[in-house]
């Protein structure tokens, strides 16, 4: 909560601000785009393990203890990591950028 004194930021009028339109529509597209990416993986993934079972199961190397599903499953959890460092490394390099410039044109 704002303390006295400290004027409201008008909501509907940074809704309608050009800025704000093309923030929303360029993070929505990125987002979805690298959700879409994340979900291909996964799902991937999990179809593999339902249908692909003695591939998942071969070792990776010749009387080798690791498996290709394991180490497709590892890759899975890095693809999550390094998609959340794409997305951060971009909200911090344009998305963060934009907004910070709205709250200061609309602050006061």
């Amino acid at each position: 909560m704002q303390g006295e004194g400290a004027a409201e930021p008008d909501i509907e009028a940074i809704a309608r601000d050009p800025r704000y339109i093309a923030l929303v529509r360029r993070r929505s597209r990125f987002t979805w785009g690298l959700s879409a990416v994340m979900l291909v993986g996964y799902f991937g993934f999990i179809l593999a393990v339902a249908f692909a079972k003695p591939l998942l199961a071969r070792p990776i190397a010749a009387g080798g203890v690791t498996s290709w599903g394991i180490a497709i499953g590892f890759g899975v959890i890095l693809l999550a990591i390094v998609l959340t460092g794409i997305y951060v490394r971009r909200a911090n390099r344009d998305f963060d950028l934009v907004a910070a410039d709205l709250a200061r044109d609309f602050a006061a």
